[in-house]
């Protein structure tokens, strides 16, 4: 085989990343590890990230990117939060609780937050949130005077928050609960 080079070789270094994360936590990966899984060397390694926090930063958006979950279109807003927020809190609710534990060294040693990593890993990239919220403007369900950025993250910031503290997906009647009693009062039209 070849020698890897390009995307390919970044991939391969950002996979490896995971998978030390993933076995050892933030505290006992070393970039030296993460080279060996990648079979790669460490100054390949320091070439593209300054340290192991940079390393780590871009294997987390690496990871999030391929686990994305896709806006639902159910033709109404309560539809589509409700598929959304479903579907986020089966598939990636169980991530987000691993990752916390996996993190928490991280978080102490960059004196960061979860709020911040999650910046990083989707700045730059359009939100599915924003798109189903959109859409509802469009269809007249939603009054955009109201709908504020922090109102617009309630439902999705609930779920998350709902998650880290059961460590389970959320059952359906709490995304109902909190689609129909909380969220939907503060921003349909008057």
């Amino acid at each position: 085989m070849g020698r890897r080079r390009g995307e390919a070789l970044e991939a391969a270094i950002l996979d490896a990343a995971w998978e030390e994360l993933s076995e050892r936590g933030y505290a006992n990966l070393t970039v030296d590890s993460v080279a060996r899984r990648a079979g790669t060397s460490k100054p390949v390694l320091y070439r593209r990230w300054a340290d192991k926090q940079k390393l780590v930063e871009a294997a987390a958006v690496r990871r999030n990117v391929t686990r994305l979950t896709a806006p639902a279109d159910t033709g109404s807003l309560r539809g589509d939060l409700i598929a959304t927020l479903t579907e986020a809190s089966e598939k990636q609710g169980p991530l987000l609780v691993r990752l916390s534990l996996l993190l928490a060294d991280y978080f102490a040693e960059t004196e960061t937050s979860f709020a911040e990593l999650r910046e990083t890993t989707v700045a730059g990239r359009p939100s599915g949130r924003d798109e189903i919220m959109e859409r509802a403007v469009a269809r007249g369900e939603i009054d955009p005077v109201r709908l504020t950025p922090r109102i617009a993250a309630l439902p999705f910031d609930l779920v998350r928050s709902e998650t880290l503290m059961t460590l389970r997906p959320v059952p359906p009647e709490v995304i109902e609960e909190i689609v129909d009693t909380i969220f939907l009062p503060l921003v349909r039209p008057a």
